[in-house]
Parts: C-alpha cells; sequence; structure tokens
C-alpha cells in the first residue's frame, strides 16, 4: 500500500516538472507574475524568473525521481514537504487575492484554477507527511542507494536536454494553443458562437439598517432597489461574473490592433499565407536580428506584418500591437516567427531558428 502512494506521489512530481521542463520559458513566464508589482511587488526579481524557473523544476524533477528510486528516502520526503509548502504558499495567495489566474503547475498540458492548485497541493502535502510517518523506521541501504544514483544523473541529463531545447528553440512537445496544425479561424468562430455569458452582481448597503446584499443586474432593475434611496451600491465591490460558460480558448486573447485601436485580427486569419514577427519586450530585443528577420520575411511570398507592444518598432514592415501577455502566450522568444495560412498555424520558430532555415 505504502509503495503505491510512494509510486503516485513520486509521478506527479515528475509529470508537473516534465510538462514545465518542457516549456521553461513559459513557467518564468509565470514567475515573472508573481515577481510583479500588483502581486509579491519583487520587481528586480524578474530579470532572474528563468533562473528561479530552472531551480523549481529541478527540485521537483529529481525529488520525485528520487522519491521512486527509494533514493534518500526520508531526506526526499521531508524536502518535498517543504516544496509542498512553499507551493501551498504561493497558490493560497493567488487564489485568495485573485492575482494570478493560473499557477501554471502542471504547463499548459493541464490547466488549474487557483483554488484547485491550492487544494491539489494540500492533498500532496497530506499525502507525503503520510509518507513520511510510513517511512520513519525505514533504513537506508547505502549499497542499493548507490546503484541507483547512476540512473539519477542519467535522467538529469535527459531532463537538462530537454529543458535547453525549450528555451533555446521550440518546446519538444507543445501544450499550447498555438501548436502547429491549430486552426485560429476555426477556434475563433467557435467562440463566436458560443461565448460565455456575464453578469454584474452589486454589492447594495442599507442606509438605514446596514444590512448588506448581493444582487444581480437583473434584482436590482426587477426589484427596483434603484428606486429606493435606502440602498446605496458599494463603491468598489461591483463584480462580473460567469453565468453561463461558454466555449472557451487561448486563442480569444489573439487580438492584433493597429496603432489607433482597430482590429484587424479576421483581416490577418483571411490571409493566404501571412508571416507575423512577434516580440513582447522591444526594449529588450536584438535590433540587428530584429532588421534580419524583417529582410528575410520580406523575402517569402506572404503578406508580413510586425507585432509587439511598442507602435513604430518595426522599421522595414506595418507595424500593429497586441497585449505583452497574449503575445507571451504565442512566442518563446523575442523576437519570434509564427506563419499563418487561412488561419491555420504553419510554422513557428524563433528568431535565430527561422534565420538559418533554408
Amino acid at each position: 500500500m505504502k509503495a503505491v502512494l510512494r509510486y503516485i506521489v513520486a509521478l506527479i512530481f515528475i509529470a508537473s516538472g516534465f510538462v514545465k521542463a518542457v516549456d521553461l520559458k513559459g513557467f518564468s513566464f509565470k514567475l515573472e507574475e508573481y515577481f510583479s508589482p500588483i502581486v509579491f511587488d519583487l520587481p528586480f526579481l524578474e530579470k532572474y524568473a528563468l533562473v528561479f524557473s530552472i531551480i523549481v523544476v529541478l527540485l521537483e524533477l529529481v525529488l520525485g525521481f528520487m522519491l521512486l528510486m527509494k533514493i534518500k528516502l526520508k531526506q526526499t520526503i521531508y524536502a518535498l514537504i517543504a516544496l509542498c509548502v512553499f507551493f501551498g504558499f504561493l497558490t493560497f495567495y493567488s487564489a485568495y487575492f485573485n492575482v494570478v489566474t493560473d499557477c501554471g503547475c502542471f504547463g499548459d498540458a493541464l490547466k488549474f484554477t487557483p483554488w484547485q492548485s491550492f487544494w491539489k497541493d494540500i492533498t500532496l502535502l497530506v499525502l507525503l507527511i503520510i509518507l513520511a510517518v510510513l517511512y520513519r523506521k525505514r533504513e537506508e541501504n547505502e549499497e542499493v542507494r548507490f546503484g541507483k544514483l547512476p540512473l539519477l544523473g542519467v535522467f538529469v541529463l535527459i531532463m537538462l536536454f530537454v529543458m535547453f531545447r525549450g528555451v533555446f528553440h521550440e518546446p519538444m512537445i507543445d501544450f499550447r494553443a498555438y501548436a502547429i496544425g491549430t486552426d485560429l479561424a476555426l477556434e475563433k468562430d467557435k467562440i463566436n458562437k458560443n461565448p460565455s455569458e456575464y453578469k454584474t452582481f452589486y454589492s447594495l448597503k442599507n442606509s438605514k439598517t446596514n444590512e448588506v446584499k448581493k444582487v444581480d443586474q437583473d434584482e436590482y432593475i426587477n426589484k427596483e432597489y434603484w428606486k429606493d434611496t435606502t440602498w446605496q451600491i458599494e463603491e468598489g465591490k461591483t463584480t462580473s461574473e460567469i453565468s453561463k460558460k461558454g466555449y472557451e480558448s487561448e486563442i480569444s486573447k489573439f487580438k492584433i490592433e493597429d496603432a489607433t485601436g482597430n482590429p484587424i485580427t479576421d483581416e490577418i486569419l483571411k490571409e493566404p499565407r501571412v508571416v507575423i514577427i512577434f516580440t513582447y519586450k522591444p526594449k529588450e530585443a536584438d535590433v540587428e536580428l530584429v532588421k534580419k528577420t524583417e529582410t528575410k520575411a520580406l523575402t517569402e511570398k506572404a503578406k508580413v506584418i510586425g507585432v509587439s507592444t511598442q507602435p513604430n518598432f518595426y522599421k522595414q514592415i506595418p507595424n500593429y500591437l497586441m497585449d505583452e501577455i497574449a503575445i507571451k502566450t504565442i512566442a518563446r522568444s523575442n523576437p519570434f516567427v509564427l506563419v499563418l495560412e487561412k488561419g491555420k498555424v504553419v510554422e513557428k520558430s524563433s528568431a535565430k531558428d527561422y534565420l538559418e532555415k533554408e
């Protein structure tokens, strides 16, 4: 029984670490959110997000593998308990203050809400405490343990290669909504045909009794609270909540605009072939690399546009705008190239890899 429990917990940590290792840049973007002013207000750590993501992912993978192979079992369990406490704090903070809507625990492979992430961490913590109790009297067998160390070494080397591949090129396995073969036009059509519906909720306070009640927009109108001056809407407490869940997709954030705010997304998705050069941090981009990428793209038999967070960034091609977070969902390098054919993703790569292609 305890062996089965150990296998389950170990595989969860290995799976969690693996999906983040595949797309390490994506996980580092998530850590940047935690370091941002609206969360922990540690902006000076944002430039180290990739380093922290490497450390966290390696801890998950190595400790998960050590638990699976029973290497330094007691110490491994205690280290995983500490890791769970750390993750539990982050996910609770995210859920309670609603500041990071997706912790990135399983990358883009499996999406959790903040509260789901928190309860997942609590469940793992409880299971690890149970394992700590079950294995409290275990004595280490030095000979067996050292026989497994070469396996651990091979595992770490493989994972380092996977991480390297994801950082300097495209992820080996693409769990994102923009994987090659995805039809963005079709996804947009599904969203438009089945949109989510929202209702506005007001927090009303009675000026005579101090009673507070929450009512939706329909109740507010139908019961004529707006006529009763004793009921006042509390400032800053109006919320918008989903009333009907429609078709959900990350593609909903794919919104390209010109400098005046006019949307051109539909036009782009209808193009026979379009090469889009994305740059999520124009100020940090290699200007010469961007220039070379523009030059090569213009040699293709396709429409070529540049999308960034800054107007007039590109010098040879038309400039358009998109939100930084939305660009990061698509691009894992700065700059990045995406090729669409009638809205379908047919190519994607870092600018450096794009330039190396014949």
